[in-house]
């Protein structure tokens, strides 16, 4: 009998949308005041956490990028 190849990956994705039973049953406050504020590209609104984050202006390009080839 030969064993079967089990891509971990592959079982991980499935696994992140198949989680939704353990998520709390409550209900939470809507986010509020958002609506006010400005529209600014997603650069401008990551300003505050660049200290924070490593590498996210890289990972803002890479996801822009991303963006950019999965549109029609």
């Amino acid at each position: 009998m030969t064993a079967k190849f089990v891509d971990i990956e592959e079982l991980n994705d499935a696994q992140r949308f198949s989680d939704i039973p353990e998520e709390p049953c409550q209900m939470l406050m809507p986010i509020e005041g958002y609506e006010e504020k400005p529209l600014v590209t997603l650069e401008e609104a990551v300003e505050p956490i660049v200290a924070y984050v490593p590498d996210v202006q890289r990972k803002i390009y890479i996801a822009k990028m991303k963006c950019a080839e999965l549109s029609p």
